[in-house]
């Protein structure tokens, strides 16, 4: 499963893979301006999650790596 914006990042890689071409000025520019939402977002998910589970067993980040960082 991916988050709604690891969705939009995948979709604009296959769509625009010039955004993400690390060896051009735009590709890093790209990169290193919109990175930070897809760590906003991390954040999001697990601060919800630790305010709203009641599994004391289980923490946020716990369960965005399980989840979302699924290979």
């Amino acid at each position: 499963m991916k988050t709604a914006m690891q969705e939009l990042f995948s979709q604009l890689e296959t769509e625009h893979p010039n955004l993400f071409n690390l060896r051009s000025v735009d590709g890093r520019k790209f990169i290193n301006d919109y990175y930070k939402f897809l760590e906003l977002e991390k954040q999001q998910i697990i601060d919800a999650f630790d305010v709203a589970c009641e599994d004391q067993n289980r923490i946020g980040i716990e369960y965005f790596n399980q989840t979302f960082n699924k290979q």
